[in-house]
């Protein structure tokens, strides 16, 4: 069983909406300190978009503040990012990933601190 699983990329329009679901299951969703959104576009680092921990805290880059909310159905085991006002800078390949590591309490949105990734799912947003 695939821990990480996202789905819900696509295409649209710059000023669009698009909504991506991950779905984090076994010792993963078991055991993770937080829940996180990331992003990477060609020639560049992956950069850590929403991150949601146990503690309920929820947080976001800069770039993303106010256009996305990340949330999350415990029922389900999913976490789901909501994307409005979508621009062409944000084209990248997302993904969804896990940490039950206890540095990401240093650092949420740190790639680095996330141990169980999704195969990532591709957004573009045309001008």
């Amino acid at each position: 069983q695939v821990p990480v699983v996202e789905s819900g990329g696509g295409s649209v329009e710059a000023g669009g909406s698009l909504t991506l679901s991950c779905v984090v299951s076994g010792y993963a969703a078991a055991n993770s300190h937080c829940l996180g959104w990331f992003r990477q576009a060609p020639g560049k680092e992956r950069e850590g978009v929403a991150g949601i921990c146990t503690d309920t805290t929820v947080y976001y880059a800069d770039s993303v503040k106010g256009r996305f909310t990340a949330s999350q159905d415990n029922a389900k085991g999913t976490l789901y990012l909501q994307m409005d006002s979508l621009k062409p800078e944000d084209t990248a390949e997302y993904f969804c990933a896990a940490s039950t590591d206890v540095r990401v309490w240093y650092g949420p949105l740190r790639a680095s601190n996330y141990n169980y990734w999704g195969q990532g799912t591709q957004v573009t947003v045309s001008s």
